[in-house]
């Protein structure tokens, strides 16, 4: 059997890329030197300088209102890192004749891995593959599913493109594997890591892509099968958790997040933005505070916001949106936004029923989690914006631009 040669890229990046390596390290970033060489001879062209001429406004604003030197210049370092692999998994995407093959191999492995994670659990190794930590008030050491990467939510986001595109190819009858075993296949990582953000905008994503093309997809009958199956278990299992287990945590979470108690939701989401604004009074609405400053200049306002110790030192907004508003500004933010619909008309997103689902999770996513340097989140960026399969597309007849990044 011929192995793919872009498996073993793909399971690092997917499986160990940040296993045993300091927080904020990757392997990825420390493979950044050869991946730029590769990028350079397979497509011919200079990719450093554009990326380094569209942050300079950046760079001199921050200059001039001051920074601390050495924190901005790792972090801009940082970003150049996370840009290389972008442009490295773009490239794979031109150069790889066989994505789905990948993809294939990358979830069966997945499942293994979250199969043997079960047993893992009950014995003194479970910190390896999962974690434990308080999700919302009342909500103590909640075991969620992490595998092998820093967090469960990182982890769910991480798996988001696999499940969209077997969901795809299983609503359109494409699926090669039987529909039940890809059901379990897709369905486990996000109930094991039961990562309510990640979850909350698979299920948004799905209904307004639904709502899109109501009339096409009513139209077929694996998918009003799948709505009825849906349907039916998901108010199956309500009932019997109201009947048999009324203070699960799943109702507990809804019902801080309806009043407002939620402290893991509130801190994704609206306190982000509060944080940020908050920083931004210390330098400047329209440029920012500059990369890397949100630990030095941010450090005083978070740990008196939450009431957190002097030592505390995971200094940070876990939300994307409201972190580049607090590193770039107001412009900086815009110009996020404004780029990202750009991009959803220019390459005709809506033509695709998979790049559609991932443009609205990854919309919708980074206004409540996240952050600028994941590398997770700008692969579904790119997915979504790379022209790529044709069998996805909602009509064959539509031609659709392709974006060179």
């Amino acid at each position: 059997m011929i192995i793919n040669k872009y498996v073993p890229f793909a399971f690092l990046y997917f499986f160990l890329n940040s296993l045993a390596l300091p927080f904020g390290l990757t392997y990825t970033a420390l493979l950044s030197p050869l991946l730029y060489c590769w990028i350079v001879s397979e497509r011919k062209k200079e990719l450093l300088l554009p990326f380094f001429v569209c942050l300079s406004p950046f760079i001199i604003a921050h200059a001039i209102q001051g920074v601390d030197i050495k924190t901005y210049i790792v972090s801009i370092i940082n970003y150049t890192l996370v840009y290389i692999f972008c442009q490295a998994f773009y490239t794979f995407l031109k150069k790889c004749t066989d994505i789905g093959s990948v993809f294939k191999k990358i979830l069966v492995l997945n499942f293994i891995f979250c199969v043997i994670a079960l047993p893992v659990y009950f014995t003194p190794f479970d910190s390896l593959l999962w974690m434990d930590h308080a999700i919302s008030t009342g909500i103590e050491n909640v075991s969620r599913l992490k595998l092998f990467t820093y967090e469960a939510s990182y982890y769910a986001v991480l798996f988001t493109p696999l499940f969209f595109f077997f969901f795809v190819q299983l609503i359109l009858k494409q699926n090669k594997i039987n529909s039940l075993m890809l059901l379990v296949m897709l369905l486990l990582p996000y109930i094991l890591s039961f990562s309510i953000g990640a979850i909350s905008c698979v299920m948004l994503s799905c209904l307004l892509t639904y709502i899109v093309y109501a009339r096409r997809l009513t139209k077929k009958k694996r998918v009003v099968t799948l709505l009825l199956l849906a349907g039916t278990f998901s108010i199956a299992a309500l009932v019997l958790l109201w009947i048999f287990f009324p203070q699960n945590n799943i109702f507990l979470r809804m019902e801080n997040i309806f009043l407002g108690k939620d402290t893991s939701g509130n801190g994704r989401t609206f306190e982000a933005f509060m944080l940020a604004m908050k920083m931004l009074d210390l330098k400047s609405h329209a440029w920012g505070i500059g990369a890397g400053q949100v630990k030095i200049l941010g450090a005083d306002i978070i740990r008196s916001y939450y009431l957190y110790d002097l030592d505390y030192n995971n200094i940070a907004i876990p939300n994307a949106a409201a972190e580049t508003l607090a590193i770039f500004g107001w412009i900086g933010l815009s110009l996020r936004v404004l780029i990202e619909l750009f991009l959803f008309f220019y390459t005709k997103v809506w033509t695709n029923y998979f790049r559609l689902l991932l443009f609205i999770f990854i919309f919708i996513y980074q206004f409540t989690g996240s952050f600028v340097t994941n590398i997770a989140e700008y692969v579904i960026w790119i997915l979504a914006f790379t022209n790529l399969f044709a069998e996805f597309n909602v009509e064959k007849k539509w031609k659709v631009k392709n974006y060179t990044l």
